[in-house]
């Protein structure tokens, strides 16, 4: 039983590595896309595809599609992580600054932590917020910390990107939460159909001021196909699915892939320069990610879930 836990606890580790590898890849070719389409519309262009790609799937395996059941579960994932998540990002580094919006979402698996603990009943072991720690402080290495002032449009970015943290780590705990109903598979496909019907008034009012050009160009739709099915579909299915083999608070250490493989890419592709703080954090990182990842101790010590933690 121990060998078949730890093959898929591996399995669920490797599949939240992919899934943030691939986030951490999202930004460079974000960059092609987003010269010709603004951000909502974008978003939305993603889902759509995302979807009819994922409910194709649903359909050939004959899984159950809760169309009206527990519609609620399904809308509250959608809204939490695939809208307000993502919305408040792009807000908030459009208020703020790119630097600020790589670190301070990169403080998520913080608040997966908690909410697994308050809503799952997971234990907040020594390791976990050690793991935390250290790959949060290895996250302000590599991106540095961009003093942006204290200005009321610069507080109110930050403010927007810690909310796009809180609630992306909301998803995290819910969509573990709804697997036990659910398959990975059909959780990612109605939170990002019900994160599409809720895109659509924002890229509605995004027209009447931003103009979506470049629709003839053949390597915009190829970085569109690459958004919505590779970083998307893919993506948070591969999410999904780590969290639903693997505890929640230990699953979210796995984020922090994302700052590594972006500044990486960015060398690699964008001619960015990597400096020793990229090393030294980059390895804060991988250690933590490392730590979380070994097999428990028995006598790992852990802060017990108060009464009534466990929904």
């Amino acid at each position: 039983m121990s060998m078949e836990k730890n093959k898929q606890s591996t399995a669920g580790f490797l599949a939240l590595a992919a899934a943030a590898s691939i986030w951490g890849g999202l930004y460079v070719v974000s960059k092609v896309a987003l010269d010709y389409i603004p951000p909502f519309t974008l978003l939305w262009i993603r889902y759509v595809i995302a979807f009819l790609c994922l409910w194709i799937m649903v359909a050939l395996q004959g899984l159950r599609q809760p169309i009206t059941r527990d519609w609620r579960t399904f809308a509250t994932i959608g809204f939490a992580g695939y809208f307000l998540s993502i919305g408040l990002q792009f807000i908030g580094t459009w208020l703020s600054s790119a630097h600020m919006g790589a670190l301070l979402t990169s403080t998520s698996p913080a608040f997966i932590v908690l909410f697994a603990y308050l809503m799952l009943g997971e234990k907040l072991t020594v390791r976990k917020l050690a793991s935390v720690a250290c790959a949060t402080c290895g996250v302000i290495i590599v991106v540095g910390w961009e003093g942006s002032g204290f200005s009321v449009k610069t507080v109110a970015g930050d403010l927007a990107l810690i909310g796009a943290a809180v609630s992306w780590a909301l998803l995290s705990v819910l969509a573990r939460k709804a697997s036990a109903s659910y398959p990975p598979l059909v959780i990612t496909t109605y939170g990002i159909f019900w994160g599409c019907l809720l895109t659509t008034p924002a890229m509605l009012i995004e027209w009447q001021f931003l103009p979506v050009t470049g629709l003839d160009r053949p390597s915009l739709w190829l970085a569109i196909l690459y958004i919505s099915i590779v970083s998307t579909a893919g993506a948070f299915y591969l999410w999904n699915k780590g969290m639903q083999l693997v505890e929640a608070g230990a699953g979210s250490v796995f984020f922090f892939f994302q700052p590594i493989v972006g500044a990486l890419l960015g060398w690699l592709l964008l001619d960015e320069q990597l400096g020793l703080p990229f090393f030294i954090g980059g390895g804060m990182i991988l250690l933590s990610i490392l730590a979380v990842s070994l097999p428990a101790s028995a006598k790992n010590r852990s802060v017990e879930p108060k009464k009534g933690g466990s929904a």
